[in-house]
């Protein structure tokens, strides 16, 4: 065991135990979830970030990498009342410095009403305050990481094969393998293409729906996948998830905005509006839909703050979610949104295919 230490913007440090030895810092945030730390712990939307569990012991059923939602941990640090040893060493071997024996119910109430805070992290046996406040120092704000795209994203094109006759371009903001998993089980072929594609590529594959994926930071770091909102509106099918969904919305006239501490967990409430049913949704973002524009229709919203965890345009044929609804962890309430995804792409569906091929 070592020392560690956690400087906070706050003016606080707060003193721990040192797990996985390191020295770090990014967003301090917290999750709600009480099962599924490896498909938080690998969720691309954490990068940048470091992640709290609320739930006091990580790691009673081990660590099982068919569970991962990518090839590795993303948050720069984990905090927990506990951590197992299996977990422990997980993150060692990823070098992802770890902490526990701290008050982690103290954390999320700070987070809860300051809002999401940076904070630097130094674990080892020379670690002190004076270090961590140091690493506090250096750390940037969310949105000041304006390359984070390309962190997350997959370095090459890759398909993956479904049984059916629908294809999806997928493009990889960050995405969790489940989103990728939940289309091909359901007879999708899907084409992954990494941040930073043109227009170009996503002509050539001539797929049945363009998807905008899941990720991390602010929506207006986004620049190349909104252009490609832009030019597919109208033309192609339109998804999105998570991040996608802020996407979407800016590139359409809508605006964005940073929540105080977001929503991370698998409890979030969603009522839909056209019928009234309130679901449970698994969720993790920092950022928000404000106002979705005169192109776009809210049908879901947030039971707890009313933001926009729905929108839709029937004349655009546009869907997205503000939520997780592959539920890798949490309730599947919400899986039904991959088959309305799919059914765009039908003549039933009202889907258009953009067919160009693409320029020498």
């Amino acid at each position: 065991m070592s020392d560690a230490y956690l400087a906070l913007e706050d003016g606080r440090v707060v003193e721990a135990r040192g797990r996985v030895p390191g020295r770090t810092r990014g967003e301090l945030v917290f999750t709600t979830a009480y099962t599924g730390y490896e498909e938080s712990l690998t969720d691309p939307s954490y990068e940048e970030q470091v992640l709290t569990f609320s739930y006091p012991l990580i790691g009673n059923y081990g660590v099982r990498a068919e569970r991962f939602e990518s090839d590795r941990v993303h948050p720069r640090a984990a905090v927990a009342r506990e951590f197992t040893d299996d977990v422990v060493e997980w993150l060692a071997d990823e070098g992802v410095p770890a902490v526990d024996h701290l008050d982690t119910r103290d954390l999320v109430t700070s987070i809860r009403e300051e809002g999401a805070m940076k904070v630097g992290i130094v674990v080892g046996d020379d670690a002190t305050p004076e270090a961590a406040k140091e690493e506090l120092a250096k750390c940037k704000g969310m949105s000041e990481h304006v390359d984070i795209g390309t962190q997350v994203t997959t370095p090459e094109p890759t398909t993956y094969e479904g049984d059916g006759d629908e294809t999806v371009t997928l493009i990889d903001c960050g995405a969790k393998q489940s989103i990728i998993d939940s289309l091909v089980e359901r007879g999708a072929t899907v084409h992954v293409l990494p941040y930073g594609s043109t227009a170009d590529d996503v002509s050539a594959l001539d797929s049945d729906v363009l998807f905008i994926s899941n990720g991390p930071g602010d929506p207006e770091n986004f620049g190349a996948a909104r252009e490609l909102v832009e030019e597919f509106a109208g033309e192609v099918p339109i998804a999105g998830i998570c991040l996608g969904q802020q996407i979407v919305a800016s590139a359409l006239g809508g605006t964005t905005g940073k929540m105080a501490f977001g929503h991370r967990g698998v409890n979030q409430p969603v009522r839909d509006l056209e019928s009234g049913k309130v679901i449970m949704t698994t969720q993790n973002h920092g950022y928000t839909v404000e106002d979705p524009g005169e192109h776009l229709d809210v049908t879901q919203l947030n039971v707890n703050d009313d933001t926009a965890e729905g929108l839709a345009s029937e004349k655009l044929s546009i869907i997205t979610r503000q939520y997780h609804p592959e539920a890798h962890p949490g309730p599947h309430d919400s899986l039904g949104f991959f088959d309305d995804v799919l059914s765009m792409a039908s003549p039933e569906g009202n889907g258009r295919k953009r067919r160009v091929v693409a320029s020498d």
